[in-house]
């Protein structure tokens, strides 16, 4: 009988073309989904066939806290700007065990964003600001 191991998900970075950056405070997998058609078939009324037609791939989020490095809004900017042939990256999210090495990882291939989320600033409260990114991707593999 086979142990199964569970991790944590706090122990993670995300490497935008390779390179590391360790300071997000959250990532979210996009949710993955297969599309159906029904199929009816005549004589047939207890159900309907589903067919699966396609994968929907939902939208990625990494969060963090707002400092002086603005390469998430700037990533933003860029597709806003129209550069959208320049602004493609690869994105890989590595998440690590206990021992700090290697659980899985997440490599998106030629991602973009598509919305970037400001902090909410209230005087009234003493939390930490946090920017957000949505990005999209072209697929993507688990190693």
């Amino acid at each position: 009988m086979d142990i199964v191991e569970f991790h944590s998900g706090f122990r993670f970075t995300v490497a935008f073309d390779g390179i590391n950056r360790a300071a997000f405070t959250e990532f979210t997998l996009p949710s993955l989904q297969v599309e159906t058609m029904d199929i009816k078939e005549g004589g047939q009324n207890a159900y309907v066939h589903k067919m699966p037609v396609r994968v929907n791939v939902g939208t990625a989020t990494l969060r963090q806290g707002i400092t002086r490095d603005l390469t998430l809004l700037n990533w933003y900017l860029q597709v806003m700007q129209g550069d959208l042939a320049n602004a493609f990256r690869q994105v890989s999210v590595i998440m690590y065990d206990v021992q700090r090495e290697p659980v899985c990882t997440w490599n998106f291939r030629n991602a973009y964003p598509i919305k970037w989320t400001g902090p909410t600033l209230k005087s009234d409260q003493n939390a930490v600001a946090i920017e957000a990114l949505e990005f999209v991707h072209h697929g993507f593999e688990v190693n």
